[in-house]
């Protein structure tokens, strides 16, 4: 049974307690914490912190967000149980993130989008105490392609306009689904959309900058919410421009690679818990060795 899927049958995932408001269809405010899987990651600039980019809780100590979030020598942080960026409501839960734990996929190329492998995972700092405001979200089985119109929602904190300001508060908007046959027609994204990719919206509503990383949210039959996207792009000519749907990385399609870095880090901090044990050893040994030499008394 693969590491990430068998954590997420251990803490379940996708049951928010707070139910979504999943009738609105216009983007606006979140029922507070009815997203519990969405956090904010934010950067260090002049002793302050910023938000940039969404993610998705996918494990205790996982988070899930965009390649192209992640920029080299910034310092991050993780934000879990955000709602409403203004105040402090109490419930936040906030984690440094060491660069040494982000894990960018390796054949992202920060100068070409459209070529995919916009994803990253981020190895939290300590374990998020799942609660009411922090929940797990679930993955999608692995190869899942949802129809066309299929009903999702984005959230997040991006942008309500082109160019126009970050809300304070926890945004969604119904996305339904938009084909692959349709998304790659030559009038709408062309050849920008690879399978490993899955668009959602249109004209009216999209993603915005700030929703990056952030899940795109679709119920499946058993009442669950999985996160089928991770907010990859939108069109250079803003964020609701004609038959340009919000691009997406589809999770389903590198379940393989979520799973593989959660294992490979796993073996990683095991191998430095043995090395730290052998040198504590060493130590010991020459400390020993030195009180023999010295006598008992020396010690």
């Amino acid at each position: 049974v693969c590491r990430m899927l068998s954590v997420l049958a251990v803490y379940g995932c996708g049951t928010p307690t707070y139910s979504p408001n999943s009738r609105v269809v216009n983007g606006e405010d979140a029922a507070p914490h009815s997203w519990p899987w969405q956090i904010s990651l934010q950067y260090e600039k002049e002793n302050a912190f910023y938000h940039t980019c969404g993610g998705t809780l996918i494990t205790p100590s996982w988070v899930m967000t965009a390649a192209h979030c992640i920029s080299s020598g910034r310092t991050y942080r993780v934000v879990v149980g955000e709602h409403d960026r203004s105040v402090n409501e109490a419930v936040e839960q906030v984690m440094p993130v060491d660069s040494a734990d982000i894990f960018v996929h390796e054949k992202w190329r920060s100068s070409c989008a459209a070529c995919g492998n916009d994803i990253a995972l981020i190895k939290l700092s300590r374990v998020a105490q799942l609660n009411a405001e922090a929940e797990l979200g679930c993955l999608p089985l692995a190869g899942q392609i949802l129809p066309n119109n299929y009903p999702c929602y984005i959230t997040g904190w991006g942008r309500l306009t082109t160019g126009g300001n970050l809300p304070d508060v926890l945004q969604q908007a119904l996305l339904p689904v938009v084909d692959h046959n349709t998304c790659t027609q030559r009038d709408w994204w062309g050849s920008s959309i690879k399978t490993t990719m899955i668009c959602a919206g249109g004209d009216l509503l999209s993603g915005c900058n700030g929703d990056s990383g952030g899940p795109l949210n679709c119920q499946a039959l058993d009442g669950r919410w999985e996160v089928h996207g991770i907010a990859s792009f939108v069109s250079s000519l803003g964020c609701n421009a004609l038959k340009k749907p919000t691009v997406f990385t589809r999770v389903s399609a590198f379940n393989d690679w979520i799973n593989n870095v959660s294992e490979q880090c796993e073996r990683r901090v095991q191998i430095r818990r043995v090395s730290e044990q052998c040198e504590r050893r060493v130590q010991i040994r020459r400390v020993s060795e030195q009180c023999s030499v010295a006598g008992r008394s020396a010690c």
